[in-house]
């Protein structure tokens, strides 16, 4: 009896559009029972390494690569009981949500302007006791000193600027950039005036071009870095660096621009892979089902490269020839109107 595969799997999810449940998948293939499936599902194992050994062959590094770190947020509002899902903050619903933790590694080549996700890990604190900073620096780790991926820069998010995992970065002989909070304190006096939040601080014309040096609290004493105050259309972002020769606000706007692909990453899975579609409970099914939905992203990422075409284009075109034949010669025929 042939068994389904982590490849037939990855098909599928490739192949469907809008339901990506098991029981869908059972009733449009002939070789496989909704048992069987859930059977291969609940006793395989693919890890996040997978994705490593997917994209490594594919990946173009630079010494001048950037590595990015968020997390995201799989929406299991409308599900029960289903594993590693909890109450936590989302930025795409703007409030609290049961979901999913997610976070992810993503490369990016500033220099071909193309991008891979090359690891992630799924938030689950009351099962491996790890916070989700705790996965980043994991995740560092593994690049750095097994990986030995080559890239200068890592760049996330105000929720990752913590002490610990900025003096890690440095530790490792990497430059970070990252935005504080608003109220992050800080002290731009050397010591003579207390700390204050860091919207409170006074720019000068040149420090608002090439940035101030800053002792964020708590931080080891004499320790530096430098803030830049980046303004935008809509926003005011507090950019810190520990690249203290960095004296290019632009500069700075134009490295942390590449943030952005992370965020496109999370969009891409979520819209064209199923990532959050999963109704399984089980914790093996629910990893299994996020790995080979990255997978599938990776997949088409490589196809959109070689085609010269976008993710949706590549996922959506056999669907456009169903829809040209119909068109043609539609099985349902209107004859009202």
């Amino acid at each position: 009896m042939t068994k389904p595969t982590r490849l037939d799997y990855c098909q599928y999810l490739l192949t469907t559009r809008v339901n990506y449940t098991l029981t869908h998948y059972a009733d449009h293939c002939e070789r496989f029972s909704h048992d069987q499936i859930n059977r291969y599902l609940a006793g395989d194992r693919l890890p996040p390494r997978l994705v490593w050994e997917s994209v490594q062959p594919h990946l173009v590094q630079t010494p001048d690569g950037y590595i990015i770190f968020d997390d995201t947020i799989l929406d299991k509002r409308h599900a029960q009981d289903i594993a590693f899902a909890q109450k936590q903050y989302s930025g795409n619903a703007h409030t609290t949500i049961n979901g999913i933790g997610v976070v992810t590694c993503v490369y990016v080549n500033p220099e071909l302007d193309r991008y891979w996700i090359i690891d992630f890990r799924i938030y689950d604190k009351q099962g491996d006791g790890k916070s989700k900073l705790d996965h980043v620096q994991d995740m560092l780790d593994v690049l750095v000193n097994s990986r030995h991926v080559a890239f200068s820069t890592v760049l996330m998010d105000s929720w990752y600027a913590s002490k610990v995992l900025m003096l890690f970065i440095e530790s490792l002989g990497k430059k970070f950039y990252c935005p504080l909070k608003r109220n992050r304190l800080v002290d731009d006096s050397n010591g003579t005036k207390p700390y204050q939040h860091i919207d409170s601080l006074e720019w000068s014309q040149t420090e608002q071009k090439s940035g101030k040096r800053v002792k964020i609290n708590k931080f080891p004493k004499n320790h530096k870095v430098k803030v830049f105050r980046v303004v935008s259309n809509k926003r005011t972002d507090y950019v810190a660096t520990n690249d203290l020769n960095q004296s290019d606000v632009s500069a700075v706007r134009q490295v942390c621009s590449a943030r952005w692909k992370i965020e496109q990453f999370h969009r891409e899975t979520k819209q064209l892979t199923g990532i959050e579609k999963c109704q399984c409970r089980l914790p093996r099914i629910v990893r299994n089902h996020i790995t080979c939905a990255v997978l599938v992203w990776i997949y088409l990422m490589q196809k959109a490269n070689e085609m010269g075409q976008t993710l949706y284009r590549v996922k959506n075109e056999p669907y456009s020839d169903f829809l040209r034949q119909q068109l043609k010669s539609p099985t349902l025929k209107m004859d009202i109107a």
